[in-house]
Protein backbone atom coordinates (compact mmCIF):
# COMPACT_ATOMS: atom_id res chain seq x y z
CA UNK A 1 0.00 0.00 0.00
CA UNK A 2 1.52 3.60 -1.06
CA UNK A 3 0.72 6.13 1.77
CA UNK A 4 2.07 9.75 3.02
CA UNK A 5 4.64 9.10 6.04
CA UNK A 6 4.43 12.38 8.10
CA UNK A 7 6.82 13.64 10.84
CA UNK A 8 6.68 16.01 13.88
CA UNK A 9 8.94 16.16 16.20
CA UNK A 10 7.81 18.66 18.89
CA UNK A 11 9.04 19.97 22.18
CA UNK A 12 7.78 17.09 24.40
CA UNK A 13 6.41 14.26 21.54
CA UNK A 14 8.25 11.98 18.60
CA UNK A 15 5.47 11.64 16.14
CA UNK A 16 4.89 9.49 12.87
CA UNK A 17 1.97 8.68 10.89
CA UNK A 18 0.69 7.31 7.25
CA UNK A 19 -2.13 8.04 5.51
CA UNK A 20 -3.08 6.20 2.50
CA UNK A 21 -3.38 8.10 -1.39
CA UNK A 22 -7.51 8.01 -0.47
CA UNK A 23 -7.35 9.93 3.06
CA UNK A 24 -7.52 6.94 5.40
CA UNK A 25 -5.06 7.05 8.64
CA UNK A 26 -2.99 3.72 8.57
CA UNK A 27 -0.70 4.61 11.77
CA UNK A 28 -0.39 6.72 14.14
CA UNK A 29 2.90 6.75 16.58
CA UNK A 30 3.58 8.58 19.34
CA UNK A 31 6.37 8.94 21.68
CA UNK A 32 6.33 11.08 24.83
CA UNK A 33 9.74 12.67 25.89
CA UNK A 34 10.85 12.01 29.28
CA UNK A 35 10.87 14.93 31.53
CA UNK A 36 12.59 14.29 34.99
CA UNK A 37 10.04 14.53 37.80
CA UNK A 38 10.12 17.99 39.24
CA UNK A 39 11.27 19.46 35.89
CA UNK A 40 8.55 22.23 33.88
CA UNK A 41 10.23 21.04 30.44
CA UNK A 42 13.30 20.25 28.72
CA UNK A 43 15.73 22.20 27.12
CA UNK A 44 15.77 21.83 23.68
CA UNK A 45 19.27 20.16 23.38
CA UNK A 46 18.07 17.19 25.63
CA UNK A 47 14.81 16.85 23.56
CA UNK A 48 16.82 16.41 20.39
CA UNK A 49 18.31 14.01 21.69
CA UNK A 50 15.41 11.80 23.06
CA UNK A 51 13.92 12.16 18.96
CA UNK A 52 17.29 10.65 18.26
CA UNK A 53 16.69 7.82 20.48
CA UNK A 54 13.02 7.44 20.09
CA UNK A 55 13.46 7.41 16.42
CA UNK A 56 14.44 3.22 15.72
CA UNK A 57 11.62 2.44 18.56
CA UNK A 58 8.78 4.74 16.29
CA UNK A 59 10.09 3.21 13.00
CA UNK A 60 9.85 -0.69 14.01
CA UNK A 61 6.55 -0.04 15.18
CA UNK A 62 5.60 1.54 11.86
CA UNK A 63 7.43 -1.31 10.13
CA UNK A 64 5.16 -3.71 12.46
CA UNK A 65 2.05 -1.62 11.71
CA UNK A 66 2.43 -1.38 7.99
CA UNK A 67 4.88 -4.23 6.89
CA UNK A 68 4.42 -3.73 2.93
CA UNK A 69 4.04 0.18 2.94
CA UNK A 70 5.10 1.74 0.05
CA UNK A 71 6.00 5.26 0.82
CA UNK A 72 4.86 8.27 -1.90
CA UNK A 73 5.41 11.13 -0.14
CA UNK A 74 6.97 12.49 2.95
CA UNK A 75 5.87 15.91 4.80
CA UNK A 76 7.67 16.66 7.95
CA UNK A 77 6.50 19.38 10.74
CA UNK A 78 9.71 21.88 10.17
CA UNK A 79 8.63 24.93 12.47
CA UNK A 80 6.43 26.41 14.88
CA UNK A 81 4.08 28.51 12.49
CA UNK A 82 4.15 29.38 8.74
CA UNK A 83 6.43 32.34 8.90
CA UNK A 84 10.08 33.37 8.56
CA UNK A 85 10.93 34.13 11.52
CA UNK A 86 9.13 31.41 13.24
CA UNK A 87 12.31 29.02 14.22
CA UNK A 88 12.54 25.94 17.27
CA UNK A 89 15.58 23.34 16.98
CA UNK A 90 13.60 20.57 17.75
CA UNK A 91 11.57 20.92 14.13
CA UNK A 92 15.37 20.58 12.63
CA UNK A 93 14.99 16.20 13.19
CA UNK A 94 11.74 16.55 11.30
CA UNK A 95 12.65 18.51 8.60
CA UNK A 96 16.11 17.04 8.12
CA UNK A 97 15.12 12.90 8.89
CA UNK A 98 12.08 13.91 6.47
CA UNK A 99 14.25 15.60 3.62
CA UNK A 100 17.03 12.53 4.25
CA UNK A 101 14.05 9.67 2.82
CA UNK A 102 12.79 11.80 0.61
CA UNK A 103 16.08 11.94 -1.14
CA UNK A 104 16.91 8.48 -0.32
CA UNK A 105 13.85 6.59 -1.71
CA UNK A 106 13.42 9.66 -4.49
CA UNK A 107 9.54 10.80 -3.42
CA UNK A 108 8.59 14.51 -2.90
CA UNK A 109 9.29 15.82 0.20
CA UNK A 110 6.28 18.59 1.55
CA UNK A 111 7.06 21.08 4.52
CA UNK A 112 4.51 22.16 6.86
CA UNK A 113 4.28 24.03 10.51
CA UNK A 114 3.35 22.15 13.51
CA UNK A 115 0.22 24.64 14.00
CA UNK A 116 -1.09 23.89 10.18
CA UNK A 117 -0.53 20.33 11.60
CA UNK A 118 -2.23 20.55 14.98
CA UNK A 119 -5.38 22.40 12.72
CA UNK A 120 -5.56 19.44 9.95
CA UNK A 121 -5.64 16.35 12.56
CA UNK A 122 -8.56 18.71 14.31
CA UNK A 123 -10.44 19.35 10.72
CA UNK A 124 -10.03 15.62 10.18
CA UNK A 125 -10.73 14.27 13.94
CA UNK A 126 -13.78 16.64 14.76
CA UNK A 127 -15.74 16.54 10.72
CA UNK A 128 -15.35 20.35 10.97
CA UNK A 129 -16.11 22.96 10.46
CA UNK A 130 -16.59 22.49 7.00
CA UNK A 131 -16.55 26.51 5.79
CA UNK A 132 -13.68 27.69 4.01
CA UNK A 133 -12.86 30.30 7.07
CA UNK A 134 -13.12 29.80 10.55
CA UNK A 135 -11.94 31.00 13.75
CA UNK A 136 -9.00 28.20 15.85
CA UNK A 137 -8.04 28.28 19.18
CA UNK A 138 -4.42 26.42 19.82
CA UNK A 139 -4.06 25.94 23.38
CA UNK A 140 -0.83 24.04 24.40
CA UNK A 141 2.26 24.25 26.76
CA UNK A 142 4.15 26.19 23.65
CA UNK A 143 1.03 28.22 22.34
CA UNK A 144 -2.35 30.36 23.39
CA UNK A 145 -3.03 31.77 20.08
CA UNK A 146 -6.99 32.66 18.53
CA UNK A 147 -6.15 32.08 14.51
CA UNK A 148 -8.50 33.80 11.47
CA UNK A 149 -8.07 30.46 9.14
CA UNK A 150 -8.73 30.19 5.75
CA UNK A 151 -8.39 26.60 3.67
CA UNK A 152 -6.03 27.02 0.15
CA UNK A 153 -4.98 24.15 -1.76
CA UNK A 154 -1.65 23.93 0.23
CA UNK A 155 -2.55 24.16 3.65
CA UNK A 156 -3.91 27.40 5.37
CA UNK A 157 -3.80 31.23 5.82
CA UNK A 158 -3.37 31.65 9.28
CA UNK A 159 -3.41 35.43 10.51
CA UNK A 160 -2.78 35.73 13.87
CA UNK A 161 -5.77 37.62 15.74
CA UNK A 162 -4.54 37.46 19.54
CA UNK A 163 -2.51 35.43 22.04
CA UNK A 164 -1.43 35.66 25.70
CA UNK A 165 0.97 38.22 26.93
CA UNK A 166 2.29 36.28 29.06
CA UNK A 167 2.06 32.39 30.52
CA UNK A 168 0.84 29.66 27.55
CA UNK A 169 -2.29 27.98 29.00
CA UNK A 170 -0.67 24.31 29.17
CA UNK A 171 2.18 26.59 31.03
CA UNK A 172 -0.16 27.94 33.30
CA UNK A 173 -1.33 24.12 34.27
CA UNK A 174 2.00 22.60 34.44
CA UNK A 175 3.12 24.68 36.32
CA UNK A 176 0.75 24.27 38.84
CA UNK A 177 0.12 20.56 38.69
CA UNK A 178 4.29 20.50 39.45
CA UNK A 179 4.30 22.12 41.99
CA UNK A 180 1.34 20.04 43.44
CA UNK A 181 4.36 17.24 43.39
CA UNK A 182 2.40 15.67 40.16
CA UNK A 183 4.15 14.58 36.80
CA UNK A 184 4.92 16.70 33.97
CA UNK A 185 2.97 16.55 31.40
CA UNK A 186 0.70 17.62 34.56
CA UNK A 187 -2.76 18.06 32.84
CA UNK A 188 -4.68 14.91 32.88
CA UNK A 189 -3.72 14.13 36.72
CA UNK A 190 -4.57 17.95 37.55
CA UNK A 191 -8.00 17.02 35.47
CA UNK A 192 -8.70 13.87 37.61
CA UNK A 193 -8.02 16.53 40.81
CA UNK A 194 -10.27 18.68 39.67
CA UNK A 195 -12.68 16.07 39.39
CA UNK A 196 -13.17 15.99 43.53
CA UNK A 197 -13.03 19.91 43.64
CA UNK A 198 -16.39 21.67 44.73
CA UNK A 199 -15.99 25.47 43.77
CA UNK A 200 -14.34 26.76 47.32
CA UNK A 201 -11.82 28.27 45.71
CA UNK A 202 -11.13 30.81 42.57
CA UNK A 203 -8.93 32.14 40.58
CA UNK A 204 -9.28 35.68 38.57
CA UNK A 205 -7.60 36.13 35.00
CA UNK A 206 -7.32 38.53 32.40
CA UNK A 207 -9.43 38.68 28.70
CA UNK A 208 -8.63 41.97 27.25
CA UNK A 209 -9.95 41.89 23.77
CA UNK A 210 -8.04 39.59 21.79
CA UNK A 211 -5.71 38.90 24.22
CA UNK A 212 -5.81 37.05 27.43
CA UNK A 213 -3.37 36.77 30.33
CA UNK A 214 -2.72 33.65 33.05
CA UNK A 215 0.64 35.03 34.71
CA UNK A 216 -2.20 36.41 37.90
CA UNK A 217 -3.87 33.21 38.02
CA UNK A 218 -0.33 31.21 38.30
CA UNK A 219 0.58 33.10 41.05
CA UNK A 220 -2.65 32.87 42.58
CA UNK A 221 -2.67 29.20 42.54
CA UNK A 222 0.91 29.34 43.78
CA UNK A 223 -0.18 31.10 46.93
CA UNK A 224 -3.10 28.75 47.69
CA UNK A 225 -0.78 25.84 47.37
CA UNK A 226 1.95 27.21 49.44
CA UNK A 227 -1.39 28.30 51.94
CA UNK A 228 -1.86 24.52 51.93
CA UNK A 229 -5.34 24.84 50.01
CA UNK A 230 -6.92 21.62 49.10
CA UNK A 231 -5.36 20.32 45.95
CA UNK A 232 -8.46 19.34 44.43
CA UNK A 233 -10.02 23.04 45.34
CA UNK A 234 -7.01 24.29 43.28
CA UNK A 235 -7.11 21.87 40.49
CA UNK A 236 -11.17 22.39 39.94
CA UNK A 237 -10.00 26.33 40.25
CA UNK A 238 -7.53 25.81 37.56
CA UNK A 239 -9.96 24.41 34.54
CA UNK A 240 -12.92 27.03 35.85
CA UNK A 241 -10.56 29.73 35.03
CA UNK A 242 -9.68 28.07 31.58
CA UNK A 243 -12.82 27.52 30.60
CA UNK A 244 -13.87 31.03 31.75
CA UNK A 245 -10.92 33.00 29.75
CA UNK A 246 -11.90 30.74 26.70
CA UNK A 247 -15.39 31.81 26.96
CA UNK A 248 -14.99 35.18 27.32
CA UNK A 249 -12.04 34.82 24.37
CA UNK A 250 -14.27 33.40 21.93
CA UNK A 251 -17.63 35.46 22.69
CA UNK A 252 -15.40 38.65 22.21
CA UNK A 253 -14.10 37.35 18.52
CA UNK A 254 -17.29 36.25 17.48
CA UNK A 255 -18.75 39.91 18.66
CA UNK A 256 -16.07 41.65 16.30
CA UNK A 257 -17.39 39.65 13.45
CA UNK A 258 -15.25 36.98 13.44
CA UNK A 259 -16.64 33.40 12.44
CA UNK A 260 -18.90 31.82 14.67
CA UNK A 261 -17.47 27.95 14.02
CA UNK A 262 -14.62 27.54 16.51
CA UNK A 263 -11.80 24.82 16.12
CA UNK A 264 -10.33 23.92 19.45
CA UNK A 265 -6.28 22.10 19.22
CA UNK A 266 -3.82 21.59 21.27
CA UNK A 267 -3.01 19.54 24.74
CA UNK A 268 -5.28 21.41 26.64
CA UNK A 269 -8.54 21.14 24.75
CA UNK A 270 -8.11 17.52 24.70
CA UNK A 271 -9.38 17.71 28.49
CA UNK A 272 -13.20 16.45 28.71
CA UNK A 273 -13.59 18.67 32.18
CA UNK A 274 -12.56 21.90 29.80
CA UNK A 275 -14.85 21.03 26.38
CA UNK A 276 -17.94 20.18 28.48
CA UNK A 277 -17.84 23.10 30.78
CA UNK A 278 -17.16 25.45 27.52
CA UNK A 279 -19.82 24.04 25.65
CA UNK A 280 -21.83 24.55 28.25
CA UNK A 281 -21.00 28.13 29.27
CA UNK A 282 -21.42 29.24 25.60
CA UNK A 283 -24.56 27.80 25.24
CA UNK A 284 -25.68 29.97 28.10
CA UNK A 285 -24.32 33.19 26.09
CA UNK A 286 -24.68 32.37 22.33
CA UNK A 287 -26.27 29.39 20.73
CA UNK A 288 -24.94 30.44 17.17
CA UNK A 289 -21.20 29.59 17.95
CA UNK A 290 -20.53 26.07 16.95
CA UNK A 291 -17.83 24.74 19.36
CA UNK A 292 -15.54 21.69 17.50
CA UNK A 293 -13.29 19.74 19.33
CA UNK A 294 -10.33 17.17 18.20
CA UNK A 295 -10.63 13.85 19.38
CA UNK A 296 -8.02 13.87 22.48
CA UNK A 297 -5.53 11.83 20.91
CA UNK A 298 -5.24 14.26 18.10
CA UNK A 299 -5.35 17.25 20.11
CA UNK A 300 -2.65 16.86 21.43
CA UNK A 301 0.89 16.55 19.77
CA UNK A 302 0.97 13.85 16.68
CA UNK A 303 2.12 13.74 12.93
CA UNK A 304 -1.30 12.97 11.55
CA UNK A 305 -2.20 16.15 10.37
CA UNK A 306 1.24 16.92 8.77
CA UNK A 307 0.65 13.38 6.96
CA UNK A 308 -2.47 14.64 5.92
CA UNK A 309 -1.10 17.90 4.98
CA UNK A 310 1.74 16.18 2.75
CA UNK A 311 -1.89 14.35 0.93
CA UNK A 312 -3.64 17.43 0.04
CA UNK A 313 -0.05 18.74 -1.63
CA UNK A 314 1.00 15.45 -3.05
CA UNK A 315 -2.81 15.63 -4.96
CA UNK A 316 -3.04 18.77 -6.13
CA UNK A 317 0.92 19.31 -6.89
CA UNK A 318 -0.16 15.62 -8.76
CA UNK A 319 2.72 14.12 -6.75
CA UNK A 320 5.28 15.64 -9.08
CA UNK A 321 9.47 15.40 -7.11
CA UNK A 322 10.01 18.80 -8.66
CA UNK A 323 7.29 20.57 -6.31
CA UNK A 324 9.32 20.17 -3.49
CA UNK A 325 8.30 22.76 -1.27
CA UNK A 326 4.78 24.08 -1.68
CA UNK A 327 4.42 24.77 2.48
CA UNK A 328 7.48 27.22 2.29
CA UNK A 329 6.27 30.53 4.07
CA UNK A 330 6.67 32.21 0.99
CA UNK A 331 4.56 30.06 -0.93
CA UNK A 332 1.36 30.55 -2.26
Amino acid sequence: MRYILGIDTSCYTTSLAGVSLTGEVLFSKQLLLSVPKGERGLQQSGALFQHLKNLPLATAAVRRLLPDGEIAAVCSSTRPRRSEDSYMPVFLFSHHLGQAISDLIHTPFYETSHQENHIMAGLHSAKGPDSDRFLALHLSGGTSEMLDVTRSPFGFHIRLLGGTRDLHAGQFVDRIGVAMGLPFPAGPHLEALAAFGTGSIDLSGSVKGLFISFSGPEAQGQRFIRQGAPYPEIAHAVYQLLIRTAAKWILYAVGQGYPEEVLLVGGVSSSRLFRDGLRERLLKRDRSIRLYFAEPGLSRDNAVGTALLGLQVYKNSGGLYEQCHPFHPSAE
